[in-house]
């Protein structure tokens, strides 16, 4: 695999819940933080979503918003409507007039990703990634979102099946439209450098090997000085401490499942015993192993 679908094979996200929220007439409702991903795609209408110190944004049909950690917000029919505070439901709800047909439709929700590196989502992606429908479109993004509007709006069987596998894929087809952005340092767009793709294929494809940064220079094509100020701009850290930090990701995601022993897991990833691997886990993440894999982390 490529190191962009390790991550996400690592994250193993799905769709928690996905539910229609539909508004009539003036409304307007707030929600606290949640530790999820989440997600609106509007289907109809538009809405006003404002984030704590920001302006409201307008929300119009075809528009995709997607929160990799849900702060507190606010959703609304019209900017500065009286906004009561909810609580997230699983259920289809609606907002304002409950008389009548709805002139607001969109589809929202969570995702559930593997809670141990929930980091390397936030690490992705910006607090929050809004694709207007003018801009979406046209991608894959765009038609992966169509579908799931025509998804909505059929009654046939599946339809709730093929609405998560959709929403699935949605997510990812989010990450690839951000690193297509460029706008934020981080593995997206390292994977859009050429040079770069190379060495973190390498990286990922062994990542038990002892990796030099002349080593990973020399599979880029440049010598050290450019190789380690290229990959430090693009990626937002050096070679070394890049590859560091996905060896802890995998050993976290290992300790958690608990079917290896410190000495398979400490192969694997590149150390040369469980005592030093040990040794780095607790350096980075302020706990033995052990205690890490009871749920003690932190």
């Amino acid at each position: 695999m490529d190191p962009l679908s390790d991550v996400i094979a690592l994250l193993q996200p799905s769709t928690a819940i996905s539910k229609p929220i539909k508004g009539r007439g003036r409304w307007g409702v707030r929600y606290a933080a949640y530790d999820a991903p989440g997600f609106t795609i509007i289907v109809e209408g538009e809405c006003w979503i404002a984030f704590e110190g920001q302006e409201p944004m307008r929300l119009g049909k075809g528009d995709f918003l997607l929160l990799p950690s849900t702060p507190p917000f606010s959703l609304s029919s019209h900017p500065g409507a009286a906004c009561e505070l909810r609580q997230p439901m699983d259920i289809a709800v609606q907002y304002g007039d409950r008389d009548g047909e709805a002139d607001f439709v969109a589809l929202g929700g969570t995702f559930r990703i593997e809670p141990v590196n929930a980091a390397l989502l936030l690490a992705l992606l910006p607090r929050v990634v809004h694709v207007p429908a003018s801009q979406g479109r046209a991608g894959r993004l765009g038609k992966t979102i169509e579908l799931i509007m025509e998804e909505c709006g059929s009654e046939e069987p599946g339809k709730e099946m093929v609405l998560q596998r959709l929403l699935e894929v949605l997510l990812v087809e989010a990450l690839r439209w951000r690193g297509m952005d460029g706008g934020v340092a981080g593995l997206l767009n390292g994977m859009r450098d050429p040079m770069l793709a190379r060495v973190l294929r390498a990286m990922h494809a062994d990542v038990r090997a002892g990796w030099t940064v002349a080593d990973l220079a020399g599979i880029a094509g440049l010598s050290r000085s450019a190789f380690a100020a290229r990959f430090g701009d693009v990626l937002g850290c050096g070679p070394i401490e890049y590859l560091a930090r996905w060896r802890m990701a995998l050993a976290k995601d290992a300790l958690i499942r608990g079917s290896k022993t410190l000495d398979k897991i400490a192969e694997e990833i590149g150390y040369e015993s469980a005592s030093a691997f040990s040794t780095a886990f607790r350096k980075r993440l302020g706990c033995s192993p052990g205690r890490f894999a009871r749920g003690g982390a932190g």
